[in-house]
């Protein structure tokens, strides 16, 4: 293996590590939203207050480790504002809205068939077919989800709810692909992944607070005690662990694990959330995990393990060309 080899696998590895985190983080999330949920908050409650808990850590995060942040976002505004509303806001709204309509494990499956939406982008913007063990991984990462959220047990199909839901997926395919856009800033062009996620978080918190304030959404807050872990306790340490675990965490690590997978691959690594939500439901809520959903996640494991060797074979196919390999000191390779 030569020394390109090893710092292209450590990239990678890297970015595995960083993607698998986030989706960790943002697994967390559902557990603490529904304990403030049965306190007798409203869900864009809920939103606003995990959106402005990630806002505020990230902003001062972001202070200390890249003071110019600010002044970034103002130069990337269109960048951040679309950011906040779509990926962030977005999908998290549309998501409850489809849950509002849906059984909870339909909603979350229609909200997961992103990685699908992902795969027809990049086909369709390259048009360039995605290998087959890349569609594969795709349908096999997706029926393990449907396993493990048990979707066939108890659906309840609204055309409404499905509406919301698919537009909580389309959102979540943006995240994926405007987070694999994000560049390193010393190329003087792109923007950095913790200027992103700070002003990104601010732009969100802000987009969903005013649909509250103008009525669109109810927000009801209460400062009832909660449960969390079969323990009592105050509505502040969900609040708190939404904001720094399920939002500034979970967006850092995933802006930064993205940017250094392909946008496919990284969206079914984001599939794993779902098996770590449902871990923390059963670690903080107490709900069992069935023998169909072991099964279920280790199916997801193996579709992501194909997509993975698709995606690699892909990246051969770039390297080598299509009139063979390309020399590393070739203009075509220093252009790549």
């Amino acid at each position: 293996m030569t020394a390109n080899d090893r710092a292209t696998a450590g990239h990678f590895r890297l970015g595995l590590m960083l993607a698998v985190g986030s989706a960790l983080a943002f697994g967390s999330s559902g557990p603490f939203a529904k304990a403030l949920m049965e306190a007798g908050w409203s869900p864009t409650a809920a939103v606003v207050a995990r959106l402005a808990g990630g806002a505020l850590v990230m902003a001062i995060s972001a202070t200390i480790v890249k003071p110019d942040w600010f002044r970034e976002a103002t130069r990337h505004a269109k960048t951040v504002v679309a950011y906040g509303v779509i990926p962030i806001a977005g999908a998290q709204l549309c998501y409850y809205n489809a849950v509002a309509h849906l059984s909870v494990g339909v909603a979350l499956l229609l909200e997961y068939t992103a990685p699908i939406i992902v795969v027809a982008w990049v086909w369709a913007t390259t048009r360039r077919r995605p290998s087959t063990l890349t569609l594969a991984g795709v349908a096999i990462a997706v029926a393990g989800i449907m396993l493990v959220l048990n979707v066939f047990a108890s659906a309840e199909i609204n055309l409404v709810g499905v509406g919301w839901g698919l537009a909580a997926a389309v959102c979540a395919a943006c995240y994926f692909v405007m987070s694999a856009n994000v560049s390193s800033a010393a190329d003087g062009e792109g923007i950095d992944p913790v200027t992103l996620a700070a002003a990104g978080l601010v732009a969100g918190t802000a987009a969903v607070a005013l649909l509250g304030v103008a009525g669109v959404m109810p927000l009801t807050f209460t400062t009832n005690d909660t449960v969390v872990a079969g323990a009592t306790t105050s509505w502040v340490v969900p609040v708190i662990a939404l904001g720094v675990i399920a939002t500034a965490v979970a967006y850092t690590l995933g802006i930064m694990g993205i940017a250094r997978l392909r946008p496919r691959f990284a969206s079914l690594v984001g599939l794993s959330e779902v098996m770590f939500a449902v871990i923390a439901a059963w670690v903080l809520l107490g709900e069992a995990i069935t023998g169909t959903q072991a099964v279920g996640g280790a199916i997801v494991l193996v579709g992501l393990a194909l997509a993975r060797q698709g995606d690699r074979s892909e990246a051969v196919t770039e390297v080598r060309g299509p009139d063979g390999p390309i020399d590393e000191r070739s203009p075509a390779r220093a252009n790549s």
